[in-house]
């Protein structure tokens, strides 16, 4: 197995920093940077706190998902749960997990499961996600936010999941990293019935 890079050592080094972007949700700096050898370049960085992603499955072994119009790629698309709360930064990610999942999906878990952490898109962004799957479900009513009034949510087979993919219905890389980390991690046949 490689060995891993020295993690505390930077390989590129900074030299100037400027914020050219902010908002609530986001912030985007410019970074003048030195690699490795001696080259100079300029390194853009979105900077966005962490968000939890939830593979919510019932007792049959359906996952729930949802759905909703994602403007960036003007289409709607399934994926898991997923969501962050911005103005509150240090909130116990569980915490945020169980409230998204609610929010969202109606859904109340009475259990939740740690599966680990991924980045989203550590070339450009500094964002992760905190991954948890959530059993001992209850359906109650969503309190979904203004913003996701057109979001459904639907329970599918592991089956059905996996024609969803290779069909082009699931494009969120965070879903399908998500099954992904779950079948190499996990005794995934337990995890799904």
């Amino acid at each position: 197995m490689p060995k891993p890079a020295q993690q505390d050592a930077p390989m590129i080094l900074c030299h100037d920093s400027q914020e050219v972007y902010a908002n609530r949700w986001m912030r985007v700096r410019e970074d003048a940077v030195e690699f490795p050898g001696g080259a100079r370049g300029i390194y853009g960085v979105v900077e966005k706190p962490d968000f939890v992603a939830i593979v919510p499955v019932d007792t049959a072994g359906r996952v729930h998902l949802v759905q909703q119009y994602r403007y960036p790629v003007q289409g709607r698309y399934w994926e898991i749960p997923q969501g962050s709360w911005e103005g509150s930064p240090g909130v116990d990610p569980e915490k945020i997990a169980l409230a998204e999942l609610r929010e969202e999906t109606g859904l109340r878990a009475g259990h939740l499961t740690r599966v680990g952490h991924l980045f989203a898109a550590y070339g450009f962004s500094n964002q992760g996600y905190h991954l948890y799957v959530a059993t001992d479900l209850e359906q109650g009513e969503a309190e979904r936010e203004p913003t996701e009034s057109d979001m459904i949510s639907q329970g599918f087979t592991v089956e059905q999941i996996r024609r969803m993919i290779a069909e082009g219905q699931i494009k969120d890389a965070t879903t399908i990293a998500a099954f992904g980390y779950l079948l190499l991690v996990t005794d995934f046949a337990s995890v799904f019935g």
